[in-house]
């Protein structure tokens, strides 16, 4: 095993790194609530194209369940 440690710890270490990591992740989520404002910033990117590109991306991602 690395660094010689035992089956036995090198499990116990990598099961607490991944649940620290889903926590951590969830945290993320609740608090700081990045997909929020998704949609803002989408439709914001969208104005650079024509017309014509916009609405089709629109459609695309509304079939998708990205855009409501």
């Amino acid at each position: 095993m690395p660094a010689g440690v035992t089956w036995g710890q090198y499990i116990t270490f990598s099961t607490t790194a991944l649940l620290t990591m889903l926590a951590g992740s969830q945290v993320v989520h609740l608090y700081y609530k990045p997909l929020v404002d998704l949609n803002k910033y989408i439709n914001k990117e969208l104005e650079s194209y024509p017309e014509n590109v916009q609405q089709k991306i629109r459609q695309e991602l509304k079939e998708e369940g990205v855009l409501k």
